[in-house]
């Protein structure tokens, strides 16, 4: 089976590059296009002969075009990420997540794909308006990240009920793991305590959230990928179970074994109408759609990760003292 997953250089896109290969599967792997020849987080592990690293940029459609040839399935992941970002470069995210899934479905139409996995995300929901959050619940754009990414399932979907493109939606709740950014809550208490730090600097830590480690959500992804039944559906990818992020930081200080102290920090709080204040997702849809299982409790995860980070080669990545937006 040949797959084709953009993105395929960040967290969650290494990830799941290794978790198909695994599976035997030919992988074509895009790197956003750079000066540096640098393939990301695809460097961590030795590329087999199934492995093609291709560089390019999703929001060029003649790149696509010549991307999807020869594929059978497309895990869409390539996409600007950042909320905080988002607050003042909205455009880029108009261009990459709404411009480019429009593109990459229109390169998958043309070579006829068997499958379309686009990438979503739990913010899409904005607060819980109920718990959990199922799929039928409704959209709320409160960054324009969250909105460019209604903009790109939308777009998925359109070329679905238009076209009869195979698009399922993937949407995956709050993924945490090794090898993710320090922009991410999770990694950067774990990358600061690591680093010896007494006191950590945070934002609004009453949210609650669902947490997901990253081999669990390509799992999920995989699932998806295989079952027909998926096909034309949006599945949320959850735990079905909600944390606060202070309880989860706290759960990160005792496994660690440290007495740092969290402190608030006004230049880290989202605008309030921005915030997302609860997340926690249904996975029944999936769970009756698929065979998929989460496998890894939080706390097992959050050991995993804080094993990866605390290794000396791969916490120097780590710029632990500069607050990432």
């Amino acid at each position: 089976m040949n797959v084709l997953i953009t993105g395929a250089d960040g967290f969650i896109g290494s990830h799941l590059t290794e978790h198909l290969l695994k599976k035997g599967c030919s992988v074509r792997a895009l790197c956003q296009y750079n000066s540096f020849g640098s393939q990301g987080w695809l460097e961590e592990f030795s590329h087999p002969e199934t492995l093609e690293v291709v560089y390019g940029d999703v929001r060029d459609p003649q790149f696509c075009d010549t991307l999807c040839e020869g594929i059978d399935i497309v895990f869409h992941l390539a996409a600007l990420i950042a909320i905080p970002y988002s607050y003042v470069a909205p455009s880029s995210y108009v261009d990459t997540n709404i411009t480019g899934t429009l593109n990459m479905c229109q390169a998958a139409l043309k070579h006829k794909v068997s499958r379309f996995v686009q990438t979503s995300t739990s913010e899409v929901y904005g607060t819980a308006q109920y718990v959990p959050i199922d799929e039928a619940h409704p959209l709320q754009a409160q960054s324009p990240y969250s909105a460019s990414k209604i903009g790109a399932d939308a777009i998925a979907m359109s070329f679905y009920n238009s076209f009869s493109l195979p698009v399922v939606i993937a949407r995956p709740f709050n993924t945490y793991g090794p090898r993710q950014s320090a922009r991410a809550v999770i990694p950067t208490i774990i990358s600061q305590i690591a680093t010896g730090a007494d006191k950590i600097k945070l934002g609004d830590v009453s949210p609650t959230r669902d947490f997901n480690y990253v081999l669990d959500t390509c799992e999920g992804f995989w699932q998806l990928s295989q079952a027909q039944c998926a096909v034309g559906e949006t599945v949320n990818i959850a735990s079905n179970y909600e944390i606060s992020v202070g309880d989860t930081l706290n759960l990160i200080r005792s496994l660690m074994q440290s007495d740092v102290v969290f402190e608030v920090d006004e230049e880290r709080l989202r605008p309030q109408s921005s915030e997302v204040f609860r997340l926690w997702g249904d996975n029944k849809k999936l769970k009756t759609l698929t065979e998929y299982t989460p496998s890894t409790s939080l706390e097992k995860g959050l050991q995993e990760t804080i094993n990866w980070f605390t290794r000396p080669e791969n916490l120097s990545r780590y710029k632990a003292g500069i607050y990432n937006k």
